[in-house]
């Protein structure tokens, strides 16, 4: 990303989140920083899960099930239903944790 790396990015999507009122918008880390010191900076940033790098396909696949999963059952939750090809999981936005230099 040009102007910032992805966990500011969600540190600011969050706090808009937050300021609008608006539900939870899945985030999910893929990255090459794969240590779990990595994973707990990309959850604390606001994002819901962490991928490492290089991404199989099976374990994304698991992911965006779980993540679907804990979403339907938040009590309270609304879920946007906007669907953005490819991925068919309302509101879903992946980005990268790759500062740059």
């Amino acid at each position: 990303m040009p102007v910032m790396d992805g966990l500011e990015a969600t540190r600011r999507y969050r706090t808009r989140e937050t300021e609008l009122g608006r539900a939870r918008t899945p985030i999910i880390a893929m990255t090459a920083n794969a240590m779990a010191s990595d994973r707990e900076t990309c959850l604390a940033a606001g994002m819901d899960d962490h991928i490492a790098k290089p991404i199989k396909v099976k374990t994304l696949q698991g992911c965006l099930l779980a993540l679907g999963t804990t979403l339907a059952q938040a009590p309270g939750q609304i879920i946007r239903k906007e669907v953005q090809p490819p991925f068919r999981y309302p509101g879903l936005i992946l980005v990268s944790t790759m500062p740059r230099p």
